[in-house]
């Protein structure tokens, strides 16, 4: 009886007052929901002001800026920081997950082709120059290259195919798998492993220490070696596939290989084995000492300069309170390095063929 007595007083009730309206039952949004969303939308507007302006420039073979590639990274980067300060104040807006495997609080999956664009656009910005020496082989390339270098360190079979799945994980880093490429955003770093001359001449001074090493070891390999020095000669290294894979590995990777072992017990996972390397290229200083604290994963930055370079590559770099970040452990700095995962896995499916043949 009760139940039918308050059923009958809501309808009396919408019979006098009439039904609220659908709309009536959102709340207004706050301020900081409004500021948040407009922020977003003037960061969309100038992302898809930037990628016109850029196709525009190259279709009618106008001169690019210097570094062309910087204002269409800074507007990918707003787009994504100002989405995530979005959905913090409105979780509504999270949506359904995207091709780029980005995390859905940090991407609006409606704005997909504007990214296809971006790469594109890239694509084109750093196609590798005409005297360029490209391989018919270069992941396997990249592999064999590690492997040697890393038997010449000492390691035994099983860590040292650790090493070449690990630096196949850093060419798609670097340049998502492609040769020779030139740099959009810098004039210092360039080809397939993305050095500067002086990491590239460095590189190649190791080599040579370790040349008659690698010939005892492979034979076959230092034959190909000497093929290609020969090749690249009077051409600049870094646009020799070879080379530049080589000198690059030396320059930055080659001690490293010997903790390889130790590596591979403290970060079983090979996504985050491929992610410690990758610092290397990126905060080589403090992820060495990180290496030798005993403590991985709870060793702490707190640098300034060491912040601005993890979020010139795209890590802590999307919306206010990562930016907001002074310090991180690089348990939390891998855990921040979600727009490398993809790149990651497409290395190690990439592996996975290679060595299946």
């Amino acid at each position: 009886m009760g139940s039918r007595r308050l059923a009958a007083a809501a309808l009396a009730a919408v019979a006098i007052f009439g039904a609220a309206p659908a709309v009536a039952q959102k709340a207004a949004p706050t301020p900081q929901q409004s500021e948040a969303l407009a922020a977003y939308e003037r960061a969309l507007g100038g992302f898809k002001s930037i990628l016109a302006e850029r196709r525009r420039q190259i279709e009618a073979k106008e001169p690019l800026p210097n570094l062309p590639g910087q204002a269409l990274y800074l507007a990918r980067v707003a787009v994504i920081s100002s989405y995530k300060d979005l959905t913090d104040v409105m979780p509504l807006r999270i949506g359904r997950p995207n091709k780029f495997e980005i995390p859905p609080a940090y991407f609006d999956a409606d704005i997909e082709p504007l990214v296809e664009e971006y790469g594109k656009l890239f694509d084109i910005m750093e196609a590798p120059p005409a005297s360029a020496q490209s391989s018919p082989t270069p992941f396997e390339d990249v592999v064999d290259l590690a492997v040697v270098i890393a038997r010449a360190k000492g390691l035994a079979p099983e860590h040292a195919e650790a090493a070449g799945r690990i630096s196949l994980g850093l060419f798609f880093a670097e340049t998502n798998g492609k040769q020779n490429v030139r740099n959009a955003r810098s004039n210092t770093y360039m080809g397939s492993f993305q050095t500067g001359p002086s990491e590239d001449r460095n590189g190649r001074r190791k080599w040579e220490a370790i040349k008659s090493d690698i010939a005892a070891i492979d034979p076959h390999l230092s034959a190909r070696d000497d093929k290609e020095e020969a090749r690249a000669r009077g051409i600049d290294h870094r646009f020799n596939h070879w080379t530049n894979v080589r000198d690059g590995l030396m320059n930055a990777h080659a001690d490293l290989f010997r903790e390889i072992p130790k590596v591979v017990k403290t970060l079983p996972d090979t996504i985050d084995q491929m992610k410690l390397f990758q610092l290397i290229q990126i905060v080589p200083t403090p992820t060495r000492s990180a290496l030798r604290s005993g403590d991985l994963l709870n060793y702490r930055v707190s640098s300034p300069r060491i912040m601005r370079y993890l979020r010139n590559n795209s890590i802590f770099a999307f919306g206010q309170a990562d930016r907001a970040r002074t310090s991180a452990s690089y348990r939390e700095i891998f855990a921040a390095m979600w727009l490398f995962n993809r790149k990651f896995e497409k290395a190690m499916a990439k592996y996975a063929e290679i060595r299946a043949r």
